[in-house]
């Protein structure tokens, strides 16, 4: 029986307690002058989480558990001579031999029956084929005991699972039927049921925190004691040698300073595009413009927000870039004479100009949700005071919201600093170090996905380096949201 129809029998049997739970309830009277203390529907719910919760979760720690202790036991029958390689060498083996364990569970009957542990490798292979079933080509004689013995134990594990799920579901689902009284604090129960699950919910974000920071903490410091931390922070060359694999050579240079540049030069451009034109959108939005303009403008904008960012790469990669190139050529042939183009059709104008129209909607949405939420009475007392209405956008609405779009401009920044495909297309990938806005730079994020694309052994440096601009990017920008939700603190603060 599959995970997905265990849960629906698990779910089935939930319910049917909760609706027996609910009858049995009502029907239930309680002893004179004694006062139920939970209505029906608690005790349903009561009836209902005892049936559900203690056999999901079962059902997700053996889900978890049995392919450990499969692979553990696999791993143990391996010959002498695996065992004796590296550790890439074993889990290389363990993946082919899992591949052809769960290649025989997709056979049908009478071929499954025809498997033997001395049937040749390259049998077996033949018949996973014919199922256009991939199999590796470093496959052994040795392997198909083992892949035998992964399709066994993966049978009676599911089969052991389905058994005692679903034997919990309903063992849970009567003792809860049992206990239903007209005393059973069942709301207190079911409340503190909810409770729970919304505490595991609001923990979600910080473990996926947790997950994130340690899935990249232990490949940085490999990196890190393979190439100085010195080297990597205050280099000024971008050149990783992609060796072949095993081999012995220079790894190459890791200076982190373009990377570093490219990325906030090109953040730098695009805010610098953006910020003015969407505050000015926003603040005639929230106080010139009429409820029927608004209605349809915000969404317009918004809509911006709703395009892929791959679009906007084919946008600056055929339009903006060539426009860009041959505007500069016919500018340099009026002034000179000369049509050559000093404007790069990959460059970090083209990049900043797309990125710009890109993070429009993102500021003058949190822009406009601020000035929005300002007081309408500093709006009235400004006015009230003779004052115009652009004077009390000026001197009075700005002010007061400015902390709030202080944070909105720092979020958007977040959000322009871990671009990729616009960068990727519009800019170029050339770790170059220069401040001439019409040349090509990169960014660190376009290098994170250069280096994790290839044939690369990935306990090279060329390949580590990754976790390691990954893991920088990602403190500068938690830098970013930290002091972005510490003014925004401080703005509540100070009007509420």
């Amino acid at each position: 029986m599959s995970t997905f129809t265990i849960i629906l029998v698990v779910l089935a049997i939930g319910l049917a307690g909760a609706f027996l739970g609910y009858r049995h309830s009502r029907a239930l009277q309680a002893p004179a002058g004694v006062k139920p203390h939970s209505r029906p529907v608690y005790h349903a719910s009561y009836v209902a989480s005892w049936a559900i919760i203690p056999s999901l979760l079962l059902l997700a720690v053996w889900l978890i558990a049995s392919p450990i202790v499969i692979e553990s036991q696999v791993r143990g029958s391996f010959p002498e001579g695996v065992l004796a390689e590296s550790q890439l060498t074993e889990d290389l083996a363990y993946g082919i031999v899992e591949s052809l364990g769960n290649g025989l569970s997709v056979l049908p009957d009478d071929e499954r029956a025809t498997v033997t542990d001395e049937m040749p490798v390259k049998d077996l292979a033949a018949l996973l084929r014919n199922r256009g079933l991939p199999v590796a080509s470093a496959s052994a004689d040795w392997m198909v005991p083992l892949a035998l013995d992964i399709d066994t134990m993966q049978f009676w594990s599911r089969l052991a699972m389905t058994v005692v799920v679903i034997a919990l579901a309903l063992a849970g689902a009567y003792w809860g039927y049992r206990q239903i009284a007209p005393r059973l604090r069942a709301r207190n129960k079911v409340e503190g049921v909810v409770k729970g699950a919304l505490i595991a919910a609001s923990s979600i974000a910080i473990m996926t925190t947790i997950g994130i920071v340690f899935s990249m903490l232990f490949e940085t410091i490999d990196f890190f004691s393979r190439i100085s931390p010195a080297e990597f922070f205050f280099g000024t060359v971008w050149e990783p040698r992609f060796s072949a694999a095993g081999s012995t050579g220079n790894a190459g240079s890791f200076g982190f300073i373009p990377l570093l540049a490219g990325t906030l030069y090109i953040s730098a451009v695009a805010m610098l595009i953006a910020v003015p034109i969407g505050l000015f959108a926003a603040i005639y939005m929230a106080e010139y413009a009429d409820n029927r303009t608004r209605s349809v403008v915000k969404p317009l904008l918004e809509v911006l927000a709703g395009i892929p960012t791959i679009v906007y790469g084919f946008f600056a990669l055929v339009t903006v870039g060539p426009f860009l190139r041959d505007l500069s050529a016919q500018i340099s042939g009026i002034v000179t004479g000369d049509y050559a183009s000093f404007i790069q059709a990959q460059s970090v104008l083209t990049a900043g100009l797309v990125m710009a129209i890109m993070l429009i909607p993102f500021v003058s949405s949190l822009s406009d949700d601020i000035i929005t939420s300002v007081p309408q009475s500093l709006r009235d007392g400004s006015l009230g005071l003779g004052a115009t209405r652009s004077e009390t956008v000026k001197r009075v609405i700005l002010p007061a919201a400015l902390p709030g779009i202080v944070s909105a401009l720092l979020l958007t920044a977040s959000r322009a600093i871990g671009e990729t495909m616009i960068v990727v297309l519009a800019a170029g990938v050339a770790a170059n170090l220069t401040i001439n806005p019409f040349d090509a730079m990169t960014t660190i994020t376009v290098k994170i996905v250069a280096q994790l694309t290839g044939d690369l052994e990935f306990n090279s440096p060329q390949t580590l380096v990754a976790f390691a601009l990954g893991m920088t990017l990602f403190v500068i920008t938690l830098c970013l949201n930290v002091y972005a939700l510490y003014i925004v603190r401080k703005y509540k603060e100070q009007y509420e």
